[in-house]
């Protein structure tokens, strides 16, 4: 039976008041996969809190920010230097949600968040993000940057910086937080690093910082890591080293550097992106010196694993809008969803946000394997966080387009959120590295790291669970096997370049599919068998832009209306040939 309308609405849908969590068909089912029970029991009360305030109180507060910029200003009324940024109530009632009601920048550096005497493991915080998301992405910048400036400062930092800034950086005590940034970008410099003019001086015994950064988000953030080449360093990448500024020195006046503009952006209105000019700012060297851009990298890593986190969090919103309007509106006197091109656009949707989510809980358990000591996963980490950065970031760009359509000419209006969803959408693939450069770090990866090497044991390992359907796992792994076969022969050939995103795209669709079915085995959900299926279907086999439509109604509908599945339904989605 096919899923019709629920409420036969005259106007548009509203969610509002409806819980994110809860009306997702997969997500609880999948936390339950990542995290063991114990600790599945303790968060999921504010996995299902937070799922009633994203579509509650949060977007209220989010739209209102979007509304309400913030403001520089310059100087006080009687001229002295003032630089402070005007941030908007509802934004200052957001960042105490994400920093001090979750602790989501803290959960990953101590305990005793949620109550829990440990560490919460990646997958509660990125589980956490991709709801807190659906309410709010410029603020996801902030919280990303101060979580991964504590990451890199314990890795590299030494211990007196550590045991200063350490409790401020991870306090739930909002009035005693430090917010954290990462000022790398300069006009002349861009993408090229190696290019970066700012200068370190050592002066009477304190490094002190010249130059522009250009594009500086979170500019007056209580901490920032800064790139920047020591008087008489070498040049390209090689001479970098990390300098960790503060805002304010210890007397509590303001470092020597200014606050030029607020930048007029497309999206993430709510949250400051500035110019600065550093004018002898008292900075501390973190690491060794000429070690700052591989020690960078790595701040820059989870804030690209945190990038894709949040665009399959905008996937999934646009996916659960797209199902809502479409359950509760009827034309032609039929619900939207029992309208053929709506369900395949649903479909389409789902596929690719379910991807997202997908290759992003798996990199979080990645993540805390690797950071465990386990050197098989820190070279899956080296090639999956591009390819997420890559391929999730792009499609989400997509997939919130598709849902303001689903909402038709209200989705255009900036009184819903869609149009600002597909604004900050947009975001994801231009952060922390264009789309070209990420792939070219896919690459990157593979040649000098061999990542690939360890994405096809891994993907052996997964596809080895004996749940997984014979015929399934045969056309994974063939599946794979040319994906990998291809990015062996872009790699090995500079004159295939231009392929390169091609390459990234085959190794993510391939990756996913598997995921997926493992996921599938792992909890006896075969939606998600379906769905690896589909990936084949869709994303990696040829297909006849003129012949019928492969789908299956029977499963369309099952998929569309979240029922259950079995093997033999999921099955029929599995193409004849690979």
């Amino acid at each position: 039976m096919k899923p019709t309308a629920t409420l036969a609405y005259r106007n548009i849908p509203d969610s509002y008041g409806t819980n994110a969590y809860l009306s997702d068909p997969d997500f609880a089912h999948l936390l339950r996969i990542y995290l063991d029970g114990d600790v599945m029991a303790a968060v999921e009360p504010h996995f299902v809190e937070l799922g009633s305030l994203v579509r509650g109180e949060m977007e209220s507060l989010a739209l209102a920010a979007d509304r309400n910029p913030p403001v520089l200003h310059l100087r006080a009324r009687n001229s002295s230097d003032l630089q402070k940024i005007e941030k908007h109530p509802s934004y200052i009632a957001l960042e105490r949600y994400a920093f001090s009601e979750f602790g989501l920048a803290a959960m990953s550096h101590r305990g005793d968040v949620f109550g829990r005497a440990e560490k919460l493991p990646p997958a509660v915080k990125y589980g956490l993000t991709m709801l807190f998301v659906q309410a709010e992405f410029g603020l996801c910048c902030p919280l990303s940057m101060t979580d991964s400036l504590t990451r890199t400062l314990c890795k590299f930092g030494s211990k007196d910086l550590i045991d200063r800034f350490f409790p401020m950086l991870t306090t739930q005590t909002f009035e005693d937080l430090y917010q954290g940034a990462m000022f790398i970008t300069e006009q002349d410099a861009g993408s090229d690093v190696g290019a970066v003019t700012t200068e370190a001086r050592l002066e009477n015994g304190f490094w002190r910082l010249y130059g522009d950064k250009w594009f500086c988000s979170n500019p007056d953030a209580d901490l920032a890591m800064v790139l920047a080449r020591p008087q008489g360093g070498a040049p390209g990448t090689k001479g970098l080293s990390l300098f960790l500024l503060p805002r304010r020195l210890d007397d509590g006046t303001l470092n020597a550097y200014r606050i030029l503009r607020l930048k007029p952006k497309l999206g993430t209105r709510s949250m400051a992106s500035g110019e600065i000019v550093l004018e002898g700012a008292v900075a501390h060297l973190v690491g060794e010196p000429a070690s700052g851009f591989k020690q960078m990298t790595d701040m820059i890593n989870m804030s690209r694993l945190s990038n894709g986190v949040r665009s399959a969090g905008l996937m999934l919103r646009a996916v659960g809008e797209a199902h809502y309007i479409a359950r509760n509106r009827t034309a032609f006197g039929k619900a939207l969803i029992d309208l053929p091109l709506m369900r395949r656009q649903l479909i389409k949707m789902t596929v690719t946000a379910e991807q997202g989510r997908a290759m992003c809980l798996h990199t979080a358990e990645i993540l805390r394997r690797a950071d465990a000591g386990d050197p098989l996963y820190a070279g899956l980490m080296r090639i999956m966080t591009p390819l997420i950065k890559f391929r999730t970031c792009r499609d989400a760009r997509k997939v919130a387009g598709d849902g303001m359509e689903a909402r038709g000419g209200g989705g255009y209006i900036e009184e819903w959120s869609d149009a600002r969803v597909l604004r900050d959408a947009h975001l994801g693939s231009i952060w922390e590295g264009t789309s070209n450069v990420v792939a070219l770090d896919v690459k990157r990866a593979i040649r000098r790291e061999q990542s690939l090497e360890a994405l096809k044991t891994y993907a052996a390992q997964l596809l080895g669970n004996s749940g997984i359907p014979a015929p399934s796992r045969e056309k994974l792994a063939v599946a794979h096997a040319r994906a990998c076969a291809l990015a062996e022969a872009v790699v090995n050939a500079p004159e295939r370049e231009e392929d390169v995103r091609r390459m990234a795209s085959a190794l993510y669709n391939a990756t996913s599919a598997i995921i997926l079915a493992w996921e599938a085995a792992r909890s006896g959900r075969w939606r998600r068998l379906a769905l690896a299926h589909l990936v084949l279907q869709h994303k990696l086999l040829p297909q006849d832009p003129l012949a019928a439509s492969r789908d299956n109604p029977a499963l369309i509908d099952s998929l569309i209306g979240h029922h259950e599945i079995d093997a033999d339904l999921a099955a029929t989605a599995l193409p004849g040939t690979c």
